[in-house]
């Protein structure tokens, strides 16, 4: 019999055979040792019994939350049927003594009372001396932070409980064919076959483009979804099982949703365009256009060429002012501003407005040149001892050496063994040592076929020796997004490593794994004595992140992609948890003691931000969904001074490197972002100069 032909059965068997384990710590005749300690993990959600906060204080609230191992999450049954936690300091118990269904759960002082006496079934229900009712997920909710009662039992998915000794390891299948039908101006019905598991899956999750929509139980093969008209989203599911292991992500779906009403009227064009100069910067302002529905955009053109855009949203309209950097000293430049609607019709334009440049550059921008283009995604990028750039091609898997002042293009070779995920998995980060220039080793990220790697491979002249290739660290988990990439040195000479947490937010609280973290390495792939965690974890709690940067006095900073609130920009301290999946930015369970709280933050809509690069103690952001550059100067433990270039001018911006002198390397990623074919973009190079 085949087995997905024989899921119910199987998965009977083998919650059976997991509840005589822990059955069998509550028939000991004395309280269980610490190191027979296990989770509960939710059947139905996936996550695990915790005391909120790990306080130790009588009548904290025990909830749902991503399974992470530590004490608060980790139960001992005892010979008079407690279920101790924190050390076996503290009891599960009905909060006040209840008899009503629906009672909530906290962790208190134990006592012997009824109230914290629970009897385990082999069917994995766990039920209440007191009440008779069972362990129950609350609404049958499934989010971090969703509380536990008890209900009277019944035969749902929320009421069962298994423990995860860590015998389970294996994912489920890829879930097949996805599908779309009913798509409206806001609404779809998104479809796929069932995954199978060596256990049972327990949930899907539904994303667009790398940001979670929803979840829904394992029984569920579809799900209304809504969706924003005139927004080309790629929608895709993953597959979870009990363990909390994640499947593949399934192949991508595109809907454009259409505009939900007819709309052929063009908003009226913007009135009193002023242009005024200040050094190389133009500031320019306008009166807002009007719209029978609404302006959504207004792009700016200097001498009849878009050199940037204005956005806003269906609530909230766009600015009236755009700032036009980098311009060349003494020169006359003439501007035009046209309005844009949600259903794409455009305005004529404004009346134009001039401006004229000054003698020198007195701004932080000075001057923008490009050097190069590429018809892939550079990712990785760093400047050789020589002054040329040597940038990664992430889809085509190839190296390439740049050199600034002539253009001129070398491919040094393809790195072995690099993966795609149809997404933004393939050849990432790249790194050199401050002893390239005797050791020649390049030091690059990158997905293979079976994970995320850290390899390193000697640069001998302009060829790329793979035979010398060494693998540092392997085991990051991949999935078709999530998988950061981005590497550094930093002045103790170790190589730090960003990692996405594989779209499992669980995998970036479990301490145990290498996703969602920080890393840190010693340059042969050892792991430093000095770790906190005696493993290559230097500090965790992060989703996505993608950039990191040192300042002057050797502190490390970091970028990460938030899910649809906001992104953020961490200060990294040695151990440190910055919250995800419980935040995301300042949003969610972020005053929980222990977490760190980011020093920036960004919409997503004006963010979406991956490199960063610190010069002369300025951290400048690239940001893609936002398709600008940001501009924020460290002081003390904050960033100041906030501001915000290029907004539109260059689309999508990926890396952000600094460049010799005072200036920067600048990459676009604007085109086949999100497939994994290669060869199937247009981007640019800039060398963007710096000034005050």
């Amino acid at each position: 019999m085949s087995k997905s032909s024989r899921p119910l059965t199987f998965v009977t068997a083998t919650l059976a055979a997991l509840a005589m384990c822990l059955t069998s710590l509550i028939a000991s005749t004395e309280p269980a040792s610490a190191s027979s300690a296990t989770p509960i993990r939710g059947v139905q959600s996936g996550r695990c019994l915790d005391v909120a906060g790990a306080s130790l204080t009588p009548g904290t609230r025990v909830q749902l939350y991503g399974c992470h191992g530590s004490s608060n999450q980790e139960w001992t049954a005892t010979a008079a049927g407690e279920l101790r936690v924190l050390g076996a300091q503290r009891c599960l118990d009905v909060a006040g003594k209840s008899r009503k269904a629906g009672a909530v759960l906290e962790s208190y002082t134990c006592n012997g009372g009824a109230n914290q006496h629970w009897k385990i079934g082999a069917d994995h229900r766990i039920v209440s001396a007191l009440t008779g009712y069972c362990l129950d997920a609350l609404n049958n909710a499934t989010a971090n932070g969703s509380r536990v009662s008890v209900w009277p039992c019944n035969t749902g998915a929320n009421q069962r409980w298994t423990t995860t000794s860590g015998t389970d390891t294996q994912p489920p299948s890829v879930p097949a064919d996805p599908r779309v039908s009913n798509l409206t101006c806001n609404s779809v019905t998104f479809a796929w076959n069932a995954a199978t598991d060596n256990i049972g899956v327990t949930a899907y999750d539904v994303y667009h483009d790398g940001q979670l929509i929803k979840s829904v139980p394992g029984t569920t093969l579809s799900t209304g979804l809504t969706v924003v008209p005139g927004a080309a989203w790629g929608l895709y599911v993953n597959a979870r099982d009990a363990a909390g292991n994640v499947s593949q992500a399934s192949a991508t779906v595109p809907i454009s949703p259409p505009q939900c009403q007819v709309d052929t009227q063009k908003p009226t064009p913007p009135t009193g365009l002023s242009a005024t100069a200040s050094g190389t910067t133009v500031d320019l302002r306008w009166t807002a256009a009007t719209d029978n529905v609404g302006v959504r955009a207004y792009d700016v053109s200097r001498g009849g060429v878009r050199v940037g855009s204005v956005t806003g949203t269906a609530s909230t309209p766009p600015a009236t002012t755009f700032t036009d950097s980098g311009l060349t000293p003494r020169t006359t430049y003439t501007y035009t501003v046209t309005a844009r609607d949600a259903a794409g019709n455009v305005s004529t334009p404004s009346t134009a407005a001039s401006a004229t440049t000054g003698v020198a550059c007195t701004d932080p921008i000075c001057a923008v040149t490009q050097v190069a283009t590429d018809t892939d995604i550079p990712w990785g990028l760093t400047t050789l001892p020589n002054g040329d750039v040597l940038y990664t091609r992430r889809d085509a898997h190839t190296i390439v050496e740049l050199n600034p002042t002539t253009h001129a293009k070398v491919t040094v070779g393809t790195v072995p063994g690099v993966d795609e995920t149809d997404g933004e998995g393939g050849l990432l980060g790249l790194a050199i040592a401050p002893t390239f220039a005797s050791d020649h080793w390049l030091y690059l990220m990158h997905t293979s076929t079976t994970d995320n790697r850290v390899v390193r491979i000697k640069l001998i002249g302009t060829t790329l020796d793979t035979s010398s290739e060494q693998v540092l660290l392997k085991g990051i988990l991949r999935n078709k997004y999530h998988n950061g990439g981005r590497l550094r040195f930093g002045p103790d000479g170790k190589l730090y490593i960003a990692t996405g947490d594989a779209q499992n937010g669980a995998n970036a609280q479990n301490i145990s794994s290498l996703n969602g973290k920080v890393l840190r390495i010693d340059p042969d792939g050892t792991i430093p004595t000095d770790n906190p965690f005696k493993n290559a974890v230097w500090s965790y709690g992060h989703r996505n992140p993608q950039g990191l940067a040192f300042d002057s006095r050797g502190r490390l900073w970091e970028q990460e992609f938030g899910n649809s609130v906001m992104d953020e920009t961490n200060l990294i301290v040695k151990g440190g948890n910055y919250g995800w999946p419980a935040c995301e930015g300042t949003s969610g369970s972020c005053g929980t003691p222990g977490l760190i709280a980011p020093k920036h933050t960004y919409p997503t809509a004006d963010g979406s931000c991956s490199g960063i690069a610190i010069v002369d103690d300025v951290l400048y952001v690239a940001c893609e969904r936002g398709q600008r550059l940001y501009r924020e100067v460290i002081s003390g433990s904050s960033l100041t001074d906030v501001q915000q270039f290029f907004v539109g001018t260059y689309g999508r911006l990926r890396t952000v490197e600094p460049a010799p002198g005072k200036a920067l390397w600048l990459t676009t990623t604007n085109l086949g972002d999100k497939d994994s074919i290669a060869n199937n973009s247009n981007e640019k190079i800039f060398k963007v100069t710096l000034g005050s």
